[in-house]
């Protein structure tokens, strides 16, 4: 009987939250990366260099770092529902901005505000997700939504690309402008679906009966009660413990290095694709959406198998042997063709390890030393958002993206080695009382 009340319940969780949580994560990375798109006319309109362009997709991450921890706290103590609303009005605001930046300056500033905007949505993600699915689901549900980022480039890219190619000069505005305009709006939209939809805790679920809900409130105190035996009391001991955790440095290292390929990819896969042929805008949008493809196929299959065989960091190296071996290839070989293959092959794997990492950062405590924990992990993680720059400095310093991407690589291979050598175990999935 337990086990059919703890499917059901999983299942009615998964399919009231996730879906709403993928909507906000694939605005949020459209509203991030969609620069990469505008830039296939925008730099050439304002006269950005490389350089420029890479400046500016990566002092996001500045901003984006000053406001994790404030912003993850706030969700612990105002509940995910205001405060998710409020990041998104931020964020769709700021995005839509973009559309009328005129220099440098201006494109450097807005990227900056949107970094501050955009700071408490992933890991306030993460930490919703502890609240509502126990251990062994969790990287399941992480995936469910951590995949709209790679869907976002799916369909994002292909509209990017209709958008500055068919908008472009419509009332006088370009087509990178119109593209900025028309999907910053949605996230603005959006902020009220998650104020009317979105529940904080399951006590406050309504829409789940009496035997769920007392299931899943008992499993989750059971874990956060197996976890709290150790965890530290009061605001400085909850920071110094987290500071004062290995874990929680090295982590940060290993996705920091990996972000360095993916944020980097990201922002500049239009571009590198540009350069492998004489190829439109609108086929350059088409072709930037079979790398995340890859990306989602591989976080679903990636994560199941992690969950069911209960191991996180193996299957997180992996993924970043794979991405810094397709990288490599693809910055050695001379076929355009088998470049492509071989990038796809290295950004979708680098892609596929990202709900592994959000899973393993909110293992290690609970309550307000979780949301701690998952916003100084982020937090060092973001030196990752120098990739961006690094490509731009590389591209004009050798006129090439091939150093760029060799480059990539070898991030990637030492986030295989640090994923390798860190000690994450999964903790053990449930209370056995619980399920006799």
């Amino acid at each position: 009987m337990i086990d059919v009340i703890e499917t059901r319940t999983v299942n009615r969780v998964f399919w009231r939250l996730v879906p709403l949580l993928f909507a906000m994560m694939f605005f949020n990375y459209v509203d991030r990366v969609n620069v990469g798109f505008a830039a296939l006319r925008m730099n050439k309109d304002l006269g950005f260099s490389a350089t420029v362009y890479g400046f500016g997709a990566t002092i996001f991450f500045l901003g984006y770092v000053l406001l994790q921890i404030p912003s993850n706290l706030m969700v612990h103590r105002l509940g995910a529902r205001v405060w998710l609303t409020l990041i998104l009005f931020g964020w769709g605001t700021v995005s839509t901005a973009t559309a009328f930046v005129r220099d440098a300056t201006s494109f450097y500033a807005l990227r900056f505000i949107l970094g501050l905007a955009e700071a408490g949505f992933l890991p306030a993600a993460a930490l919703y997700v502890t609240y509502w699915f126990p251990e062994r689901y969790r990287a399941r549900a992480i995936s469910g939504y951590i995949i709209a980022t790679s869907c976002s480039t799916i369909i994002g890219g292909p509209i990017a690309g209709a958008i500055i190619t068919y908008l472009d000069r419509f009332l006088a505005l370009a087509g990178w402008q119109w593209m900025f305009l028309l999907e910053g709006a949605p996230s603005i939209l959006l902020g009220f679906v998650v104020l009317r939809w979105l529940t904080d805790k399951p006590k406050d679920a309504s829409w789940l009966d009496a035997a769920s809900s007392e299931w899943l409130t008992r499993r989750l105190a059971a874990e956060r009660a197996a976890l709290e035996e150790s965890e530290p009391k009061g605001f400085w001991a909850v920071v110094i413990a987290v500071l004062m955790d290995e874990r929680v440095w090295l982590l940060g290292l290993l996705f920091g290095c990996g972000l360095i390929g993916l944020y980097g990819l990201i922002l500049w896969l239009p571009l590198i694709i540009k350069s492998l042929g004489q190829l439109s805008d609108l086929q350059v949008g088409f072709l930037s959406a079979v790398p995340p493809a890859l990306g989602v196929a591989g976080a679903l299959l990636v994560s199941r198998r992690s969950d069911r065989v209960g191991d996180r960091k193996g299957h997180m190296a992996g993924c970043y042997i794979v991405s810094g071996l397709g990288l490599l290839a693809s910055a050695l070989v001379s076929d355009p063709i088998l470049a492509y293959i071989f990038l796809c092959i290295g950004n979708g794997a680098v892609l596929a390890a990202s709900p592994l990492f959000w899973t393993i950062s909110g293992s290690f405590f609970t309550g307000a030393a979780a949301a701690t924990s998952i916003a100084v992990v982020n937090i060092i993680a973001q030196f990752g958002g120098v990739g961006p720059y690094l490509i731009g400095r590389v591209k004009d310093a050798t006129g090439s993206f091939t150093l760029a991407l060799m480059s990539l690589a070898a991030f990637s291979f030492l986030a295989a080695a640090i994923a390798i050598l860190m000690k994450a175990e999964a903790k053990p999935a449930a209370t056995p009382a619980l399920a006799e």
